[in-house]
């Protein structure tokens, strides 16, 4: 998070544009020495809310040209504003993908390093573990993501009634056949990324729809990419609406995610990318969190289940990336999740 100083300081050049650390300690006024302001320069630059252009006593602090993507925004204050009192990006924005998220980390250092000692954890856990104990967490967890991932989604099938379901076929009294078909074929997705772990290694548009092809079996939901508008529930966002855009949105999304280093980065970008591109009629969400697991189970790392995600939270904050193209309270869901995932299953 920004402290209060760091956030006077990104105040201060938001509003001036870019200034040299000696501008910066005469006009902000944080009551810090000049040695403490620049080691704060410093820190908010490895954390990519700042840049700099010239070298040596000719360094100038700027924005970074990530800075909207990850600066911290209070949620509960973003949505105390109705639907048509926010100020939003109404439309598709591709410079977020090709632009922004190409040429910049989504996480900041501090982050990163948090993640890579969970998934160390994670090794050392595993390892101890025979074949038969592993396979079993693996089942644990893909039925709590089955149960999750579609109670996002409306299901009303509570995590109980998904395990009789998923391990004994036997369906829950009351619930139609649909929420049952919606669960089964999570499980059959899951067990199919789990048995072709390089499958969508490297990411392609027609892996992707593969997997929703999957996710959406039997259900009365249009296979292919789509051809009209479709509309979110809760914001104004509108999507793209012309096929071959949302292809090319798609390639790109593909091309980012498979040209990042970290694995996480590609985790969350497609988790994120594929939801902000709405590139199926149905079952977009769905799809990002297996293609999303996909990737992290293809390098060894652990899968997120999403089980102790609230419902509203997940929408609230991938809404807030549909309108801001923020993605700081997604992030914080993700790297909870991880952690989660981490701790409880294995």
């Amino acid at each position: 998070m920004i402290n209060n100083r760091e956030q006077r300081i990104i105040d201060f050049i938001k509003e001036t544009g870019e200034c040299s650390s000696k501008k910066i300690f005469e006009s902000v006024g944080i009551s810090v020495s000049y040695a403490t302001l620049k080691r704060i320069l410093t820190n908010l630059k490895s954390n990519n809310y700042l840049a700099t252009k010239g070298q040596g006593k000719g360094t100038k602090y700027l924005l970074s040209p990530v800075f909207e993507l990850i600066q911290p925004i209070d949620i509960e204050n973003y949505y105390k504003k109705e639907i048509d009192e926010r100020q939003i990006k109404e439309n598709f924005n591709f410079k977020i993908i090709t632009d922004v998220l190409s040429g910049y980390s989504a996480f900041t250092e501090n982050e990163l390093d948090k993640l890579a000692l969970l998934q160390e954890s994670y090794k050392s856990n595993i390892a101890e573990l025979s074949e038969n104990e592993y396979k079993k967490e693996l089942e644990r967890l893909a039925i709590d993501l089955s149960w999750k991932s579609s109670q996002i989604e409306g299901n009303t099938y509570s995590l109980l009634e998904t395990e009789r379901l998923l391990k004994e076929k036997e369906t829950a009294a009351g619930k139609t056949k649909e929420e049952a078909i919606m669960l089964l074929n999570h499980k059959d997705a899951l067990d199919f990324i789990i048995e072709n772990d390089d499958y969508l290694n490297p990411l392609t548009v027609s892996k992707i729809e593969d997997i929703h092809s999957m996710l959406t079996k039997e259900l009365a939901v249009e296979r292919n990419l789509r051809k009209r508008r479709v509309g979110i529930s809760g914001t104004n966002y509108k999507p793209l609406d012309n096929e071959f855009q949302i292809l090319e949105a798609l390639r790109n999304t593909c091309e980012v995610v498979n040209s990042k280093e970290s694995v996480f980065e590609k985790a969350l970008l497609a988790l994120v990318l594929i939801s902000y591109i709405q590139p199926f009629m149905d079952g977009n969400k769905r799809t990002a969190r297996i293609v999303s697991n996909a990737i992290l189970m293809n390098y060894g790392h652990c899968p997120l289940s999403f089980r102790t995600v609230d419902s509203v939270d997940y929408k609230k904050a991938i809404l807030l990336f549909y309108e801001q193209n923020n993605i700081s309270n997604f992030k914080g869901i993700f790297i909870n999740q991880f952690e989660f995932a981490v701790n409880t299953y294995f």
